[in-house]
C-alpha cells in the first residue's frame, strides 16, 4: 500500500509541476528559461577536445533537449537564446568554458540548441501521445539532427571544407556520444512528463482515461 502512495505522489507531482509550468507569468517563465540556460552552461563543462576538429564532445547537448521539455518550446527556444546571447555577450560557459563569435566554427550549433528545443517542447506540450519514451527518443533524435545540421553547414562555410570533411569534423564523431544524451534525455522527459492533459492537448481525448 505505501509504495502505491508513493507511487500516485509521484504521478501526482509531475503532473503539477507541469500545470504549474504552462500557467507561470511571463517573468516567472523567463526566471526558468534562465535558470535552464545555466544549466545548460554547466554540462556544457563536460568538454572533450578532439585534435582533428575545432568540435569537441561536450554535455550541452543534453540541457539543449530538455530544455524544450522543461520550459517548453517557445521558452525552452528562450532559454537557449539566453545560453547563446550571454555566451557571445563574454560569459564563459561553452564547451570548456570558453566564449564564442559570430565567426566561430561551431557557431551553427548554437542556431540549432535555440532551434530545437522549439520544435521538441512544441510537439511535447501539444499531444500526450509524443510524451512516451519512444516518441520522446524520436523528438530527442530530431533535435539532435537539427543541431548537427545548421552546425555542419556553418562549419563547412567558416573551414571552407567539402561535404566528407565536414561529415568527419562536425557530424561523424559525434554520433554514437549523441544517441547516448538522446537515450538519456528521452528517459528523464519521459519520467517527468504526466501522461494527461494540463494544457488542452490535441490529442486529450485518446488518454482521458488516465489520471496522470
Amino acid at each position: 500500500m505505501q509504495k502505491i502512495a508513493v507511487i500516485d505522489r509521484y504521478l501526482k507531482a509531475r503532473f503539477l509541476f507541469f500545470k504549474w509550468r504552462y500557467s507561470l507569468a511571463l517573468i516567472s517563465k523567463l526566471t526558468l528559461s534562465l535558470a535552464m540556460a545555466g544549466v545548460t552552461g554547466l554540462l556544457a563543462q563536460i568538454c572533450i577536445p578532439l585534435p582533428w576538429t575545432p568540435v569537441p564532445i561536450t554535455g550541452q547537448v543534453l540541457g539543449v533537449l530538455l530544455s524544450g521539455v522543461v520550459c517548453g518550446g517557445t521558452f525552452g527556444a528562450v532559454s537557449q537564446l539566453f545560453y547563446v546571447s550571454l555566451g557571445l555577450a563574454g560569459v564563459p560557459w561553452f564547451a570548456g568554458g570558453t566564449t564564442a563569435s559570430l565567426v566561430s566554427p561551431t557557431f551553427g550549433y548554437l542556431i540549432g540548441f535555440i532551434i530545437a528545443p522549439l520544435i521538441i517542447g512544441r510537439r511535447t506540450d501539444r499531444y500526450i501521445g509524443a510524451r512516451s519514451f519512444f516518441s520522446q527518443l524520436k523528438l530527442m533524435m530530431l533535435g539532435v539532427g537539427i543541431i548537427y545540421l545548421s552546425g555542419a553547414f556553418v562549419l563547412s562555410l567558416v573551414i571552407k571544407s567539402g561535404l566528407w570533411e565536414t561529415l568527419l569534423k562536425g557530424v561523424i564523431p559525434f554520433i554514437l556520444v549523441d544517441l547516448v544524451k538522446a537515450l538519456l534525455a528521452a528517459g528523464l522527459s519521459f519520467s517527468i512528463l504526466p501522461q494527461a492533459s494540463y494544457n488542452g492537448e490535441i490529442d486529450k481525448a485518446r488518454y482521458r482515461e488516465r489520471r496522470y
